[in-house]
């Protein structure tokens, strides 16, 4: 069993402009962000401060320090038939959040059950986020530049600390990929966040009833030292 308390990380995550997109704005081509970052966009800046196959990140809470404020620009994204056209993005604009997130061990990854080495790994995730980071961090999306680094969550002052509640409608929290849930699907998943005095704590991916199937998809193969190519196992059993 792992211990969840020596995996925990608390970080600082701001930029310049964020965009984490509702799926429903997607329709022509026009983006508008959620008010609050998603529980996938937080995994995948957790997944670029450091990552390997053999872990999972599991999002806890969230913790809003700016205001909440958007931007619209417009913008020239790549057209699917070719060329460039013109759209309005709805950007949040000077965002910085506070985040607390812990790893836990794939468990649909035995064939890396070796490389569970707890110290090894905390030490490699300590060390990546005192760097800020392995990769890039984006805020929703790669035009949206993010920056981290180590912090106490909860300290500080935030704009929120004394707003009370504040619930949202339905909004879309992530995906359950088919190398952490073991079925061969990938499919996305709902909730209903609520924030209570700036801070939003996540469900846990498990716990979310609301989901839909997007399309049929197989993980891909490692062993340690090497990658192996692309399979597609029998998972009917899963």
């Amino acid at each position: 069993m792992i211990d969840i308390q020596r995996t925990r990380i608390e970080f600082r995550l701001w930029g310049r402009y964020a965009l984490f997109t509702d799926p429903v704005s997607r329709v022509g081509g026009e983006k508008c962000s959620y008010h609050i970052p998603t529980y996938e966009a937080l995994k995948g800046v957790t997944k670029s401060i450091a990552w390997k196959p053999t872990l999972i990140w599991v999002i806890d809470e969230l913790r809003v320090i700016k205001p909440i404020r958007t931007q619209t620009k417009g913008t020239k994204p790549r057209d699917i038939h070719g060329g460039n056209t013109l759209a309005i993005y709805t950007f949040l604009a000077n965002v910085e959040y506070q985040v607390r997130a812990h790893f836990v061990w794939n468990q649909y990854r035995p064939e890396l059950a070796e490389d569970r080495n707890i110290g090894k790994h905390v030490d490699i995730v300590n060390r990546s986020l005192a760097r800020g980071g392995r990769q890039d961090i984006f805020l929703g999306t790669r035009d949206c530049q993010g920056y981290v680094e180590p912090c106490d969550f909860g300290s500080g002052a935030g704009a929120y600390d004394d707003a009370g509640e504040l619930a949202y409608g339905l909004t879309f929290h992530g995906f359950d990929y088919p190398d952490e849930t073991g079925r061969g699907e990938l499919r996305s998943r709902y909730w209903t966040p609520t924030m209570k005095n700036g801070v939003v704590r996540f469900r846990r991916p498990e716990d979310c009833t609301v989901n839909r199937l997007v399309r049929q998809m197989y993980p891909k193969d490692f062993k340690i030292g090497r990658n192996q190519s692309l399979s597609r196992p029998d998972m009917s059993s899963a």
